[in-house]
């Protein structure tokens, strides 16, 4: 995406949120970088992180540290000792609990500043639109591919750019879409692909988990060129990463009839 075009998405930014002398010491290393009007950014933002598994262990635990302003997690599931292995905010003492209680303990721990929301509900059609209402972006840390459509087209309704993230074993994929000005994640994988327990190595969410972060980050701040028309494929085993060009198809059923 053009440096122009991420200056238009910023342009109506409202960055008159009061940051304290404790969270500009909080925040020091990373104000360096984009300045405190970044920080008032992150803090203004509103964000919905779909999945409190591997990724959404990831993504919410770098937003929540960076402070970003407002963070939503939904998912509908319990703590098994399966899980254990990835997820990395959930331990072994919260076996048997919401994934969305394990959660919110954690991260409020990390940074207090944030403005935590939980959520344990399964996204459906019928509540899919209700639960991202408030959101400025959607994180995707989902584990299937019908729930992940369905955020992708209330995301392309709501012109909400979607941050979409995967795992397989040791194998990860990430990409950045920006409602009316790049491929969607139907034109990307038309067809979703056989539903598996899929495994999983815990170190590749993290390695997809931070990027989707980063991406995130950077679309709230304004710095750096997105990830976007880009599906980014990292190759754990062979320590390789791959891109590949992606294009919006004009025919898709989720973004055809978007402008």
């Amino acid at each position: 995406m053009s440096r122009k075009k991420r200056e238009d998405i910023l342009a109506d930014a409202d960055v008159d949120a009061y940051v304290s002398k404790s969270e500009l010491w909080r925040y020091e290393r990373q104000i360096k970088i984009f300045g405190e009007a970044g920080q008032k950014r992150l803090k203004k933002a509103k964000v919905t992180i779909a999945g409190a598994g591997g990724l959404g262990s990831v993504s919410a635990a770098y937003l929540t540290v960076a402070g970003v302003g407002k963070i939503l997690v939904v998912d509908n599931d319990v703590v098994e000792l399966s899980n254990l292995n990835r997820q990395i905010l959930h331990w072994e003492k919260d076996i048997g609990r919401k994934k969305t209680e394990s959660f919110a303990e954690k991260l409020l721990q990390m940074n207090p500043e944030v403005e935590l929301t939980v959520l344990n509900e399964k996204i459906v059609a019928d509540n899919v639109a209700d639960i991202v209402r408030d959101s400025d972006l959607i994180v995707d840390a989902m584990d299937n591919f019908q729930t992940r459509y369905l955020l992708n087209r209330v995301a392309l309704e709501k012109n909400m750019p979607f941050f979409h993230g995967g795992v397989y074993g040791f194998e990860g994929q990430v990409t950045t879409i920006i409602p009316g000005a790049t491929a969607c994640l139907r034109c990307i994988f038309p067809e979703a692909p056989a539903p598996e327990t899929l495994p999983v190595i815990g170190a590749t969410c993290g390695v997809i988990g931070g990027i989707q972060a980063t991406e995130v980050v950077k679309y709230i701040v304004g710095v750096g060129e997105l990830l976007t028309n880009r599906l980014l494929v990292w190759d754990g085993a062979d320590t390789k990463m791959e891109e590949f060009a992606v294009e919006r198809n004009p025919a898709c059923e989720d973004c055809g009839d978007f402008g």
